[in-house]
């Protein structure tokens, strides 16, 4: 079955753009456009969508608003956030909201069409070195980003010390692959590990992991740990 995606963003260049990526992939199609967040959220309930490629700075409704909307809503679709890095001082915000994961506008396609498929499959936060880009720039913004050491979030003392190095290295951005080879286990382990963590800290996703670190200061800016235990 294909992956039905909609393009939120109101520059209908970079819409074509993107579509134009997506309709030469077996597994994907364009089922829906919008130009800012008002008429995304329209969309969404008249159109079954998988995956939303959300842009964060629109008109009427910014991309952060429309994305929590979207998300609160049962059987939401996945919303990946596309934005400049040097302008979209929101895009974190986005990720609060329920967005699973962002990448840069200029991102190649290759590069995009992984995501796409990774967050709707389930799997976490894309690209890795966005990730460590983004939070090292938005961190010192973070409400509770002094350094508590990870005091401050419920569910954290009952992490076994593997759990830990897992959320820390999750934090830093690293893929479940690159977690596997920094710690030798297999990437099944890993991904165990994972779900583990989000049980206990009752996140959503990997998304959720990396804020949690970064609000707790369990992860400073720069990817460094915070204080120990």
């Amino acid at each position: 079955m294909s992956i039905r995606v909609m393009l939120v963003d109101d520059q209908v260049l970079l819409r074509t753009g993107f579509r134009m990526v997506l309709a030469a992939q077996p597994d994907m199609e364009v089922v829906a456009e919008a130009g800012d967040g008002v008429e995304a959220l329209q969309a969404v309930r008249s159109t079954e969508v998988d995956v939303v490629l959300m842009d964060v700075r629109m008109p009427k409704l910014d991309g952060v608003e429309a994305t929590r909307l979207i998300c609160e809503r049962e059987g939401a679709p996945k919303v990946i956030i596309l934005t400049t890095f040097d302008l979209d001082e929101y895009a974190f915000s986005a990720l609060k909201a329920g967005a699973g994961g962002f990448m840069l506008k200029d991102v190649p396609p290759a590069e995009l069409l992984a995501a796409i498929r990774a967050v709707h499959s389930g799997d976490a936060v894309v690209a890795p070195t966005t990730t460590r880009r983004l939070l090292d720039r938005f961190a010192p913004m973070l409400p509770g980003g002094g350094g508590s050491g990870g005091r401050g979030r419920p569910g954290l003392e009952r992490l076994t010390d593997r759990e830990r190095e897992v959320v820390l290295l999750v934090a830093q951005g690293l893929s479940n692959g690159e977690i596997a080879a920094r710690l030798v286990l297999s990437e099944a382990t890993v991904k165990t590990h994972v779900g583990r963590i989000l049980t206990k800290l009752e996140l959503r996703d990997r998304v959720q992991v990396v804020v949690m670190a970064y609000e707790t200061g369990l992860v400073r800016a720069g990817g460094s740990a915070g204080p120990a235990r």
